[in-house]
Parts: structure tokens; C-alpha cells; sequence
């Protein structure tokens, strides 16, 4: 089997050419598969003629748009590596990224030109020697090459596939419990099997036309963003998230289903309004990377909306368990069973499995899982034991077999769906003058779910919240970013040092 990523669209292109497969509505444009693969493939010739070669890496600076999906197809096909980065990173994060995976291209969005300006100023900081500007030439720096020139005249003709199997296709990078992200290795292979895992779950038609405005960055909606070329569906992408916007859009785009977070399903909800907004085909919507409140299932269920809810993680390409709309109340709080092609246990540390109702480790097994983590041998053969894929995620499975998750082990916050690992941002308020001691967990918010809470034990008694807020700026992307500062006498430890994050969430949380 060719299970070569960018194979997908030049297949689908094969079987459905005259099919929408994308609405850029950012750009206001519209693709058949024909079209678009045509597309990607003068991006695949001009990387090939520039001297991209198989397994070199290619990183992707950019916001939602053709050009992302072009070019995450045309790096598949000739055998490249991607690596995504996300956008909301400041440089001295995206500079890290970039040196450990080796990147030597990076293609970046208008939007980001100040950034790239001062990583290229950077010199061997990073390895990249080639700069490709998407957007207009009036903001493109000058050692940048603008992207509809590189592609422009390019054969449409497609290349030859080099990689398949376990040959690398993308490193997406996950922020580390030692505040130093890592990057998460997924192959040809583990991204068919999490395709062919989703859509075994998933209640997609052929004439389903799929909302996704999620940044692909995510593995969340990258994952779908490639199912709607496998399935033939229309991918109606949206560059940024507006609530008032998205309604009008499932109207006029006659939206079948579309992912969301529960964050976004809330400020969806608090827009809505039934004299003007419609939503005909609107089947149901898919909400991951937090619980989703009883409360909001309920106003959708009322709505004739159905939310199915997923957990998975990047080292699982997306997939792990997903719950149905039918027990999303009966099992409310709960992440639902396993996915199709995939186990799920609940595991004590002596590797037996729990009974029910015993808490333990989440751990996965499927042939989506990751690799491994880039350059990190270690790390890699921690989370990975005998095929099991170690969440880190502590749960419970009830008599039905549905899993509830209880507790991080990693003590992972999660805000508007973005991980955010409190080691990193107590390396940095550790870097503040003023500061003796550290701790960040999370609070509850009405907004995104949780927000970072710093707990600070004063070093200099002139330290102020401010301070240590300014001190995090540009330093840390905004949904790491503390909301609130707290000061204490002293970061509660256990004998061997480690913070008990436990007892602060009992002191602050309520």
C-alpha cells in the first residue's frame, strides 16, 4: 500500500478531481481536488529544485491558508519533514525549535515578518538557510523569497514518491515537563493509521463539507485537515476564530460538522442568536483538548446539535477515546471508550491493569502512536513501554467501560485548548529579579478553561505582580502567560523537592 501522506490528494485528485476540496475563506478562494493538488505540486517542484531533499526538514510558520495545506502536501510528497510551529511562540521559543529539529527552510506567514526578521538576524542560532514569505511583497524581507514566485510556473505534474512507512513526515513540538519542548515523531505510516482510526469513528458522508477553525499546528485539527482529502470532503478553513463569523459561515457554507474546543463552543453559544442565525446542516461537532461542560452539551443537544467529545494527544497523532452523542450525557465528565484500531487501559505503576473505579495511568495502544520523541532516546523509551503509550494522565474506568480523567501527572495546564506545561513558565519567573522560589498551576477560567496562576516567594520584599507579569513578556506567548500573581512564604515541597502542586491547587484554586 502507498501510504505516502501527500498520496492522498494526488489520489484523491485521481478518483474525485472536479470535488471542492477547500474554501480558503480568508482569501475568499476555491479548489477542486484537481486544482489543489495541482497547486501543491509547483510547491513540491520548486522545493525539489531549491535542493529540499528527502528527510530534510521544512518548517511552517503559518496561519490557516492554502498555502499551509499546499505546502504540508508538497513536503510529504517528495519525502520532506515538516515541522509546524506554532504561531503564538515568540522567537526566542521558535528559535529553539527550529536549531533542535534542524530545520533549514522556514516558510512563514506575512504576519510574522518582525519575528522572522529577528530569528534570520540570529545567524547560526538556527541551521535555516532558506526563507520563503507567504503574503505580500510589501511586507517580505529581503533575503526572503516570496512563495507565489517560488511556486509560480512550476510543473503541475506530480513527483515521484520517496517516503512511505516510517519515514519521518512531520515533528510537532509539545511542551516538556522540563520546560523544554519536545518533538513529537510521527511517519506516513502512524498518520494513515490515525486517519483510518478516525474515520472508522467519525460520522462523516461524502457530501459533507467540514469546518475547521482550528490552527493546524494542532494535531487536532491537522489530523481532520488530512481526512477531508481522504474522504473527498469539502474543507471550508478559517485562518482565525470568530464567533459571530462562524455562524454566518455554517449557513452559507452549509457546514455538516466542524472541531472546536470547548472554549469556542462556549463564546459560540454566548453569540448566538435564533432570528438570525441558521444552521441547516449542522450534524454535529467535535470538542477535544478539555471537558466539555454538561451545561454546554446540553444547550447544543436542545439546539439539535450533537457534540462528540475526543481525547488523544499529539503522541497519538489525535486519537484515544471518543465519546458518542448518545452517552455524552448519560456519562457526562467522561472521555467516552476507545477508538476503533486502538486500546485503552487504565494501568497501576506495577504495569497490572486497574480494577473499575481505580485510578491509574492512562495508557494507549495503537498503530498511530508516535515514533518517538525527536533526539530524545530517553524521553522516548520512558513513554513508550512494551507498544503502551504512557499518558501521564491519571483516570478512571467505569463499569461500562467509559474513561474519566482525574489528574495529570504532568500537572499540564490547558488553556483555550493550548497546553501549557508550568515548568516552562517557572524557568522564567525563576529569571525574575526579585524572585526566590516558583510555583504556576491552574486556575479555573470562564474564558479558556484554565489560566496559568503564578504562586512567587519574594526574594526582594519590592517585587510587585506587576513585575513579574512585565518579567514574562516576550519572554512567553500570551496563553502561557500568568493572570495572577500570588505571594507566599514558601513553595510547598515533599523531601525530595518536588513541588506539591496538590496542595497549592486545595489553596488557590477555590
Amino acid at each position: 500500500m502507498n501510504d505516502n501522506i501527500g498520496y492522498i490528494l494526488t489520489k484523491r485528485a485521481e478518483i474525485t478531481p472536479d470535488l471542492e476540496a477547500l474554501f480558503d475563506v480568508a482569501q475568499n478562494k476555491r479548489f477542486t481536488f484537481a486544482q489543489l493538488n495541482a497547486e501543491t505540486n509547483k510547491v513540491a517542484h520548486a522545493l525539489l529544485e531549491s535542493g529540499v531533499k528527502k528527510g530534510d526538514r521544512v518548517a511552517l510558520l503559518v496561519m490557516n491558508s492554502t498555502e499551509f495545506l499546499t505546502t504540508f502536501f508538497a513536503i510529504a510528497k517528495i519525502g520532506g519533514v515538516i515541522v509546524p510551529l506554532n504561531w503564538r511562540l515568540v522567537p526566542d521559543e521558535l528559535e529553539f525549535i527550529l536549531k533542535d529539529s534542524g530545520s533549514t527552510v522556514l516558510v512563514a506567514g506575512e504576519e510574522f515578518a518582525p519575528s522572522v526578521i529577528e530569528l534570520q538576524s540570529r545567524g547560526d542560532k538556527t541551521d535555516v538557510r532558506q526563507w520563503i514569505h507567504v503574503g505580500s511583497k510589501e511586507s517580505q524581507p529581503a533575503f526572503a523569497v516570496n512563495h507565489a514566485d517560488y511556486s509560480n510556473g512550476k510543473s503541475t505534474a506530480n513527483p515521484p514518491v520517496t517516503a512511505m512507512g516510517d519515514d519521518l513526515l512531520y515533528i510537532m513540538y509539545t511542551s516538556g515537563t522540563t520546560g523544554l519542548p519536545k518533538g513529537v515523531m510521527h511517519s506516513h505510516r502512524t498518520q494513515m493509521a490515525a486517519l483510518i482510526t478516525l474515520n472508522a469513528c467519525s460520522d462523516f458522508a461524502t457530501s459533507d463539507r467540514y469546518l475547521n477553525p482550528m490552527p493546524m499546528f494542532h494535531v487536532g485539527a491537522l489530523t481532520p485537515a488530512i481526512a477531508t482529502a481522504y474522504r473527498g470532503l469539502a474543507h471550508v478553513l478559517v485562518k482565525s476564530f470568530d464567533p459571530n463569523a462562524i455562524w454566518e459561515i455554517i449557513e452559507k457554507e452549509r457546514i455538516s460538522n466542524a472541531l472546536m474546543v470547548p472554549a469556542m463552543l462556549q463564546f459560540m453559544k454566548l453569540v448566538f442568536d435564533p432570528s438570525k442565525h441558521k444552521y441547516p446542516n449542522l450534524r454535529w461537532l467535535l470538542s477535544g483538548a478539555a471537558p466539555v461542560p454538561v451545561s454546554v452539551i446540553e444547550m447544543y443537544a436542545e439546539m439539535g446539535i450533537a457534540i462528540h467529545q475526543v481525547y488523544g494527544l499529539t503522541e497519538t497523532c489525535g486519537p484515544a477515546c471518543i465519546t458518542m452523542p448518545e452517552d455524552a450525557i448519560s456519562h457526562a465528565g467522561s472521555t467516552g471508550r476507545s477508538y476503533f484500531h486502538t486500546e485503552v487501559k487504565v494501568m497501576r505503576p506495577d504495569g497490572t491493569e486497574c480494577d473499575v473505579d481505580e485510578a491509574g495511568e492512562v495508557v494507549i495502544k495503537g498503530d498511530h502512536i508516535m515514533l518517538g520523541y525527536w533526539n530524545r532516546p530517553e524521553a522516548t523509551t520512558e513513554a513508550i513501554r512494551d507498544d503502551w503509550f504512557h499518558s501521564g494522565d491519571i483516570a478512571i474506568r467505569d463499569k461500562d467501560g467509559f474513561i474519566y480523567i482525574k489528574d495529570r501527572l504532568k500537572d499540564m495546564i490547558i488553556s483555550g485548548g493550548e497546553n501549557v506545561y508550568p515548568a516552562e513558565v517557572e524557568n522564567v519567573i525563576l529569571s525574575c529579579p526579585g524572585v526566590g522560589d516558583a510555583a504556576v498551576i491552574g486556575i479555573p477560567s470562564d474564558k479558556w478553561g484554565e489560566s496559568p496562576l503564578a504562586i512567587v516567594v519574594k526574594k526582594d520584599e519590592a517585587l510587585t505582580e506587576k513585575a513579574v507579569i512585565d518579567h514574562c513578556e516576550g519572554k512567553l506567548a500570551r496563553f502561557k502567560m500568568p493572570v495572577k500573581v500570588e505571594f507566599v512564604a514558601a513553595i510547598p515541597r515533599n523531601p525530595s523537592g518536588k513541588i506539591l502542586k496538590r496542595e497549592l491547587r486545595q489553596q488557590f484554586v477555590s
